[in-house]
């Protein structure tokens, strides 16, 4: 049940024994989590079956898992800041984090034009084309959610909705931003030892 204190602070959000906000987010998570789960393991079964050509990951995906650690790292710094009461230094991070998370989906793109320029399609006459496509491409669509959950939270920040007194949708940001880049490790590690 929510516990309402009257503040000065007029965004204060209300506490609850368990946030109803951050039990979705934790939901939304583990969904993701089996999605993924159930592409890497449709991977490891389809591999074992045989006619599976082995192609090289393009370099531009190394570049990527680079930006998006320094991303999850702008993005808990920016929480730090805010805790702290420095807003504009933790708005700041925000922006490069936003900044590297387009970078992010950017480098993906550009390693998808390097696996055409390898003539690696997505074509089903090789099982392991698609399948690099498709989890790149859903882990791509789940960091373009966190784009926009950044851009919603960068706006609350500058309307001053988000304050050292309440980082609760930072928080949950900087909680879903951690989960993008620790996914595409997990993914990035996969695809390169299971080749």
């Amino acid at each position: 049940m929510a516990d309402t204190q009257l503040s000065g602070n007029r965004f204060q959000e209300p506490e609850y024994l368990i946030n109803p906000k951050k039990t979705v987010l934790w939901l939304l998570i583990v969904a993701s989590v089996m999605l993924f789960a159930g592409f890497t393991s449709a991977y490891i079964v389809r591999r074992g079956e045989g006619n599976w050509e082995i192609f090289a990951l393009p370099s531009a995906f190394i570049y990527s898992t680079i930006v998006i650690v320094l991303s999850s790292l702008s993005m808990q710094f920016s929480l730090i800041k805010m805790k702290q009461g420095n807003k504009s230094t933790s708005k700041t991070l925000q922006v490069v984090t936003l900044l590297l998370g387009i970078a992010f989906c950017i480098s993906q793109f550009n390693g998808w034009q390097q696996l055409r320029a390898d003539n690696v399609y997505f074509s089903f006459t090789n099982p392991s084309n698609p399948f690099v496509y498709v989890i790149t491409g859903m882990h791509v669509l789940h960091a373009m959610g966190g784009i926009l959950f950044l851009l919603i939270m960068l706006f609350q920040t500058l309307r001053g909705i988000i304050n050292s007194t309440n980082t609760l949708f930072l928080s949950m940001c900087n909680t879903y931003w951690h989960f993008v880049g620790i996914l595409w490790i997990y993914l990035y590690i996969f695809l390169t030892l299971y080749r």
